[in-house]
């Protein structure tokens, strides 16, 4: 074939060698009269311009000889490039596996571990907030219409049981206190006339009565003896806080004016909170009263609060479609707040299951993978399923056997390699 193509260009150039001969006989008569005319022109230039010219000359020959050998090797035509044997297999169950053919992993950087079952615990999340504990908190109100004359006690305030809140001017409370007044009085007097038991016990009972007027209006003993001893009536209502804790919430303004049952105040004990979760309806055949709730907030993230489940809601939810339940939660150190969102964990049980740090778990897609080692230079990347223990530690219940060799250090590094192959 070669030959005949050779042979076929010798006998079309001795056909038209003729016509090519006059061609070049013309235009050699013409290049002469050209290269003297360029001669000319060259030697009348300064000894610069002609300088560079030359240099121009010799760029334009350097590009041109680049452009011929360019065309002269570049052949517009398909290779055929051999596929080499991948080092990437794909199984029909969707697990890689990965040959490194003499390569050697450095064990400083890639360490293995050997795959063995634990007991680990059962758990499901449950979102939920802190609040205070109702059970603890307080809520001050007006037991009889008065005007607020003084507060001394404002939002965030730190009480204890008797700290005085606000001072009210009421007309019920003189009235209380100059009963009991009057009715003291004439008990005393009766007490010297023996001849007068029978009124002597209707002015107790009245005395009594009277003390009892001052007690639901909000009066302390310590009020009730002051008047008793003294003899004199007192201009305000001292308000006094029935727990020890904090103010949370002050309702009312110096000078404003309440009715009985208007709210004052809400105190509560800020060392004492409930946690409020959600337990979707899936779970609910997993919880039970007393389980143990392990409590994460962002604010901490690694210190971990340990509470137990003490109710369970009746009824779920219509509006969120979860079952309210509800732990105590000890604040003795002040760093929680109620309304702070918390992720709980709700222990149901226990279970078998190969427990590996988090740094052997490789996430692509939402999917989480391991890998294995089956030999010095194979390696197996596997999908696997579980759930996070601790933060650190995840348990894996299915994708890994017991024995296997799984690499729980540099698992990021030897998966771009699966990455790279995988493209």
């Amino acid at each position: 074939m070669k030959d005949k193509i050779l042979s076929y260009f010798k006998q079309a150039f001795e056909k038209a060698r003729p016509h090519f001969d006059k061609a070049m006989h013309f235009l050699g008569h013409r290049s002469e009269l050209l290269f003297a005319s360029c001669a000319g022109l060259y030697w009348n230039l300064s000894p610069e311009n002609r300088y560079r010219v030359r240099l121009a000359a010799v760029a334009f020959t350097i590009l041109s000889i680049g452009f011929v050998v360019g065309r002269i090797t570049d052949v517009d035509r398909d290779v055929k490039i051999e596929a080499s044997q991948k080092s990437l297999k794909v199984e029909d169950t969707g697990i890689l596996e990965l040959k490194l053919p003499g390569i050697k992993l450095n064990s400083n950087i890639y360490v293995f571990q050997v795959a063995e079952k634990a007991q680990v615990p059962v758990e499901i999340k449950v979102p939920g907030r802190l609040a205070f504990n109702a059970e603890k908190s307080k809520v001050l109100s007006a037991r009889a219409p008065g005007r607020v004359e003084r507060i001394d006690a404002f939002d965030g305030t730190k009480v204890e049981i008797g700290s005085p809140i606000v001072e009210l001017y009421s007309p019920e409370f003189l009235s209380a206190q100059q009963e009991y007044l009057l009715s003291s009085k004439t008990a005393k007097v009766l007490e010297g006339n023996k001849s007068m038991g029978d009124l002597l016990g209707d002015a107790k009972i009245t005395q009594e009565a009277a003390a009892n007027r001052m007690r639901n209006l909000g009066a302390g003993d310590g009020d009730i003896k002051s008047l008793e001893a003294t003899g004199k009536t007192q201009t305000n209502l001292i308000m006094r806080s029935p727990l020890k804790g904090v103010v949370v919430k002050r309702s009312v303004e110096p000078g404003s004016v309440v009715n009985s049952g208007d709210v004052i105040a809400t105190l509560a004990d800020p060392r004492a909170l409930w946690f409020l979760g959600n337990v979707f309806e899936q779970d609910l055949r997993l919880i039970s009263p007393g389980q143990k709730l392990v409590l994460r907030t962002e604010a901490y993230p690694n210190k971990a609060f340990v509470a137990y489940a003490n109710y369970i809601a009746p009824t779920i939810d219509p509006q969120t479609r979860a079952l309210l339940i509800r732990c105590d939660v000890e604040n003795a150190d002040g760093l929680l707040r109620p309304d702070m969102y918390v992720s709980a964990k709700l222990t149901t049980g226990t279970a078998e299951a190969i427990v590996l740090p988090q740094s052997a778990i490789v996430r692509v897609r939402e999917i989480r993978f391991v890998i294995i080692k089956i030999d010095e230079e194979t390696f197996r990347r596997l999908p696997v399923k579980g759930y996070d223990i601790d933060g650190s530690s995840f348990a894996v219940t299915d994708g890994v056997a017991p024995g296997a060799q799984v690499l729980t250090a540099g698992a990021v590094l030897l998966n771009d390699r699966f990455a790279k192959q995988e493209d």
